[in-house]
């Protein structure tokens, strides 16, 4: 099997609202996918069915070969996930927080005990393995974020938008880890409005739009399609240029 993940005619709806429209793409095992898209796309719907939060309304989802309806616990322990929100206790230390979150995954204690130092070796904070992670940057905070979702050794990471609201330092050392990921043979699906970001790490990108996916391919050959010099052009070419403001609903109860 090549692909770590495949998706078939995926579809999910939210009342009348359709939200992911009958989706299909394959991601090599090994190389970064990229998915990008205007905000509403229905990128993040996508990933949370992938990583089995959400059910499909119709088709169907692989990872590394399971089928994510079916076998939703096997699809879990080889997928590590770090969200734009910090999955994170403040007033708890790096260690504290890796331990409580390796214990979700039924890590052996010796086993756990190794990995985090090992984690934390590598994100640079075994220094700061002992303070509370609240009084950590954002920078730190995402460091031990990604520590935590590497806990369990995935096969397949997804990151969405995992550079958002970091000093440049940071974005720096997140995007070489990224690149280390792929070089140690780890699957990643990346999501990211940083076109930049896009453009530097991913192997294959797919453009989302209302639900659809616009266009995919080996980014070089995108580029080549579409006589682009950026995978920012061919994102506008086929999304367009026009504004895509959005209103919350959430003051509307207030009377505001």
């Amino acid at each position: 099997m090549n692909y770590a993940v495949e998706a078939e005619k995926l579809t999910k709806y939210f009342g009348n609202l359709i939200a992911v429209d009958n989706v299909s793409f394959k991601v090599r095992k090994g190389e970064i996918f990229g998915l990008v898209g205007p905000n509403g796309a229905g990128k993040s719907t996508l990933i949370r069915m992938i990583c089995t939060v959400l059910r499909p309304s119709s088709g169907r989802a692989y990872v590394e070969g399971y089928d994510v309806i079916k076998h939703a616990q096997e699809v879990r322990k080889l997928i590590g996930v770090v969200q734009e929100k910090l999955i994170l206790y403040a007033p708890l230390t790096p260690v504290e927080n890796l331990e409580f979150f390796g214990k979700l995954y039924d890590l052996d204690s010796k086993v756990l005990k190794e990995r985090i130092k090992e984690l934390l070796e590598e994100v640079k904070l075994l220094a700061v393995k002992d303070k509370p992670v609240g009084t950590f940057s954002t920078g730190m905070r995402q460091r031990v974020n990604i520590a935590r979702a590497l806990l369990h050794d995935p096969k397949v990471v997804i990151l969405d938008e995992p550079t958002n609201g970091l000093d440049p330092q940071s974005v720096r050392w997140v995007r070489d880890y990224i690149l280390n990921l792929k070089n140690k043979g780890l699957t990643i699906i990346l999501t990211s409005h940083d076109m930049y970001e896009i453009d530097e790490l991913s192997d294959t990108v797919a453009i989302m739009d209302k639900g659809k996916i616009l266009e995919i391919g080996r980014k070089e050959e995108l580029k080549a399609k579409y006589n682009a010099s950026k995978i920012e052009d061919v994102f506008l070419e086929l999304t367009g240029r026009e504004l895509r403001d959005e209103i919350s609903g959430r003051l509307k109860r207030r009377g505001w």
